[in-house]
């Protein structure tokens, strides 16, 4: 693998002009060397990330017992709140004590009538929002232009692998989506095994991050080393996670990173993930698997798969839970 000491750049602006294929060979380079990249002129206007982040920011101020009226529930919708016992699994770091950071995570919202809702989908139903002027509708116009450049985004990385675009299309019909308002508070820096968030890799396919300017994210090189990706104004951090890596047969990588908060100040930040419907089986796409490069990854439905990894970190997930 190359060893990299720098996040690349990507320009998303030929994505304005319908022609995804003029970003595709700059994308397979930096997702199969780094696996993160900033991209730059997406379209998602300022003005729409400025309010995203009023929004989180005016939910963290809340009283907790406020935050908790909608607490995290079974569907994965609502407050999840600090020192609690999610997130505490890292198969990258010796890690004792849960992430230090409290969010509020959001969905794709599914009415009663909705197709995932009535086959009774995993994670289908409908959002928790706090009594909170404006938050609803500010949270839900970021989650829709995220998903729409989520979409985009992911013909980008077909076409960068060899595949066509029109066959992953079906599994982002109805994707699974995760809009997670987080907050981090200043930590000791003489803690070294407590971390705003454990070294980890995504298991989704594409994760677009919105980010203060306080700094934090560090992603880890194949040597070993962490170099920081801090706030480039105007920028997407946008990684790729461990569907998408088995999609493309390790073509495209899924890269080690860590939130630690040694600033002395208050951090936040507004990851999107973006992930196939919960139905979708992920297998190695046939264009990345050949005679000289076999197939890494069994098949696996991604349903199934969510259930085990929200399940190893979440209360509300672990078997005979209430639903």
């Amino acid at each position: 693998m190359t060893e990299f000491t720098e996040i690349p750049v990507l320009d998303a602006s030929p994505l304005s002009r319908g022609a995804p294929e003029e970003m595709a060979a700059g994308f397979a380079k930096a997702y199969g060397e780094t696996g993160f990249a900033y991209i730059v002129n997406h379209g998602v206007p300022e003005t729409l990330v400025e309010r995203v982040f009023a929004a989180s920011a005016a939910f963290h101020l809340l009283p907790r017992d406020q935050k908790m009226a909608v607490a995290l529930d079974a569907n994965h919708r609502g407050f999840i709140p600090i020192n609690t016992s999610t997130d505490v699994n890292s198969k990258l770091a010796d890690v004792k004590r849960p992430n230090q950071s409290e969010s509020f995570m959001m969905m794709r919202e599914d009415g009663p009538d909705a197709p995932d809702v009535r086959a009774s989908a995993y994670l289908a139903g409908p959002n928790q929002w706090p009594d909170l002027a404006g938050f609803r509708e500010d949270v839900t116009a970021y989650h829709d232009a995220l998903t729409d450049l989520g979409r985009r985004l992911m013909e980008v990385a077909a076409l960068s692998v060899g595949a066509n675009p029109a066959g992953l299309a079906p599994a982002f019909e109805r994707p699974t989506t995760w809009l997670r308002l987080l907050y981090y508070p200043p930590t000791n820096p003489a803690e070294t095994d407590l971390y705003g968030s454990a070294p980890h890799t995504d298991f989704g396919c594409l994760t677009i991050l919105a980010q203060d300017d306080v700094g934090g994210l560090q992603v880890q090189t194949p040597a070993g080393a962490w170099i920081d990706a801090p706030k480039i104004k105007g920028a997407f951090v946008v990684n790729v996670g461990d569907m998408l890596n088995r999609w493309s047969n390790g073509k495209l990588l899924s890269t080690p990173h860590r939130v630690i908060n040694a600033s002395g100040k208050s951090r936040y930040s507004c990851p999107f993930f973006f992930d196939p419907n919960v139905a979708t089986t992920i297998a190695p796409l046939a264009p990345c698997a050949a005679p000289d490069r076999p197939a890494q990854f069994e098949p696996l439905v991604f349903g199934d798969f969510l259930r085990s990894e929200l399940g190893a970190g979440y209360d509300q997930h672990k078997e005979g839970a209430a639903s």
